[in-house]
């Protein structure tokens, strides 16, 4: 460890960073040295570009070094028109960036990098390759097609609209629908989202919960925004965005940006437009298909009536010629009908008098038998009824040596009847005879 010095022998901090300055000058390998990197808190003044260049842990995301840099003007005009024209936007925040740079130290303003030169075709890469890395596993999870394979309804009128409330695509959007020229309606609900920054994933997110949460009531989902540069577009290369399109329960069209711009939601979406316009577009011809096919329908079915009639026309003319014919043949046949029965008729009642007049005498023969047997049952039945009148007659009780004993013109059958003292009838074979009750038992 070298000796520390005497404080006699102190420098003024002026003096210390000139050797700062000297000894980071004259390296050859801290001069143009091409440097991966992440551009942040990207600043223009007064023509001159000021940022820092950062690298982030791939793992955890945290910034492992960071450094000022600056692009002077006379440099940053020519890198920047490049740098748009290969990659089509602007040079911003958040870029990963491949730049030549060289260390510089100043006595006054500190260390800083100076980048001289920018290499384009590196962001352009890494954008496309971060794209591809989310198609890729869209892929291999087997979801990148499902929304595109959902079935449309007949006619879309029903729409949920994913937009930033005052953006100029949405207005362009809602004035194509109202204003079509075929009168078509449509019912749209718009679920505000922000579009642009940091917050757009999480905010379309919530914007396509809430429009599940309520899914029943929509045919499809749009989701549109106008155009911006392609770092504007950078937060739709989203994996869970676009998984969540992809496996949305209803169609979505998607419309962001201008027709060069192509994010990952273009590869899941149902239908991908180019702008917000080109949304209500596709709306509007689809209504108008629908319109278009039911126009058809009607156009068949009236020409099938009309031919109906017509074939019925000439049934009925063909049917009305017919009609004299066929009614002189009915009249002609139940003429001879009539003239036949009127032959047969008389030999019919002929006969069936005959057989009737038989089967009367037949029934009246078999009537006067059963009232000769009737009669003499009933004679019979009567000197049977006679006999044991004349057995049960009190005459020939009396004959037989009973009596009868009356009191007051009533039968007396027992001596609870009687008292000692009434006078009684007795009424003999012949005769009768009056008593007085002297004594009962």
């Amino acid at each position: 460890m070298p000796a520390t010095p005497e404080p006699t022998q102190s420098l003024t901090l002026t003096a210390f960073n000139a050797r700062i300055k000297d000894t980071l000058n004259t390296r050859r390998d801290l001069q143009h040295q091409w440097v991966q990197a992440e551009t942040s808190d990207v600043q223009l003044r007064r023509g001159h570009c000021y940022m820092e260049l950062i690298e982030k842990h791939p793992d955890t995301g945290a910034t492992r070094a960071r450094i000022s840099a600056v692009v002077w003007a006379n440099v940053f005009n020519g890198l920047n028109a490049r740098f748009k024209r290969v990659t089509g936007q602007d040079f911003a925040t958040g870029m990963k960036v491949l730049v030549c740079v060289t260390a510089t130290f100043h006595e006054q303003y500190g260390l800083k990098v100076v980048v001289s030169d920018i290499n384009p075709e590196f962001t352009l890469g890494d954008m496309a390759r971060q794209r591809q890395e989310i198609i890729d596993r869209l892929t291999r999870e087997g979801i990148i097609e499902k929304n595109r394979q959902l079935p449309w309804p007949l006619v879309p009128q029903r729409i949920a609209v994913v937009s930033a409330p005052g953006a100029a695509g949405y207005g362009d959007f809602m004035n194509q629908l109202a204003n079509n020229a075929y009168g078509l309606q449509f019912y749209t609900c718009l679920f505000a989202a922000t579009m642009q920054g940091v917050n757009t994933v999480p905010s379309v997110l919530s914007a396509l919960y809430r429009i599940k949460s309520h899914i029943n009531k929509f045919d499809c989902v749009v989701v549109i925004r106008g155009g911006g540069s392609p770092i504007d577009l950078n937060s739709f290369d989203n994996y869970d965005l676009a998984a969540n399109i992809a496996q949305f329960p209803i169609p979505v069209i998607v419309g962001i940006g201008h027709e060069r711009d192509v994010t990952v939601l273009d590869y899941v979406a149902a239908v991908r437009v180019k702008t917000p316009t080109a949304a209500a577009e596709l709306l509007i011809q689809r209504g108008c298909e629908a319109l278009s096919h039911l126009n058809d329908l009607c156009n068949a079915i009236v020409s099938s009536v009309r031919d109906q009639l017509a074939h019925s026309r000439e049934q009925l003319a063909y049917f009305t010629s017919l009609i004299p014919a066929a009614a002189r043949r009915v009249l002609d046949t139940s003429r001879l009908r009539i003239e036949g029965f009127a032959t047969t008729i008389p030999l019919t009642a002929a006969s069936r008098l005959t057989a009737e007049r038989t089967r009367l005498q037949h029934h009246s023969e078999r009537i006067g038998e059963a009232v000769t047997q009737h009669l003499l049952r009933q004679h019979m039945r009567i000197d049977a009824l006679t006999d044991k009148v004349m057995l049960l007659s009190p005459r020939n009780i009396l004959n037989r040596g009973y009596s009868l004993t009356m009191l007051n013109g009533k039968y007396i059958t027992s001596t609870d009847q009687l008292t000692p003292g009434d006078t009684i009838t007795v009424h003999l074979r012949q005769g009768k005879a009056r008593a007085t009750v002297t004594e009962l038992k």
